[in-house]
């Protein structure tokens, strides 16, 4: 299955400043979805954020806010988005059918998000290098668990190349100067 741009949200979980420094790898997921949100934020893909229990964990990392274009944020008391009735309302009125979904933990919320939503009848793609827990055994663990049940493990230059379909538009010349480009030289890591 084929990610589409008219069809996509991207949802980034919980990247939250007061977990980030236990998380294996947190920086350069955070980078990720950075990069890819910078990507969405240009072919008109949305962008929610969610926090769980900010008042312990504090609010999204500055880091990853300070990359972000436009985006929503939900507040959530469940481990699973899913969970809270206003972002499933919101996510229903949407009408979008595919889910990019990276964050942390992979193991907890993320992986219990991308189940419910799984649940719901949506398409999962589980963006592998954005996607991280404290330790890095449980987030290939939970990246494993969401493809056994239906998700879809992804890379962040895969969906950034499906939402652009083609490469004779402005838009692809404009992503590719801004955003492919730089990053090419670029090692992969999969968590």
């Amino acid at each position: 299955m084929r990610l589409h741009q008219t069809q996509s949200l991207l949802l980034i979980v919980d990247f939250q400043a007061g977990l980030l420094p236990v998380i294996d790898g947190g920086e350069s997921a955070i980078e990720e979805a950075a990069w890819l949100a910078g990507v969405a934020n240009a072919v008109k893909v949305p962008v929610w954020l969610t926090e769980q229990y900010p008042a312990r964990l504090g609010g999204t990392a500055p880091a990853l806010l300070d990359a972000l274009g436009e985006h929503k944020i939900w507040q959530k008391h469940h481990f699973s988005a899913m969970e809270e009735a206003p972002f499933t309302e919101a996510l229903a009125e949407r009408g979008l059918k595919q889910v990019v979904i990276c964050g942390t933990e992979a193991h907890i919320c993320v992986l219990q998000s991308a189940l419910g939503l799984l649940e719901a009848g949506y398409q999962v793609f589980w963006l592998s290098e954005a996607t991280a827990s404290r330790r890095g055994d449980e987030a290939r663990l939970a990246r494993e668990r969401a493809c056994a049940n239906g998700a879809v493990a992804v890379s962040a230059d895969m969906v950034a190349y499906e939402w652009l379909y083609q490469c004779d538009t402005p838009m692809f010349k404009d992503v590719h100067k801004r955003f492919l480009k730089p990053r090419s030289a670029r090692p992969v890591t999969f968590f």
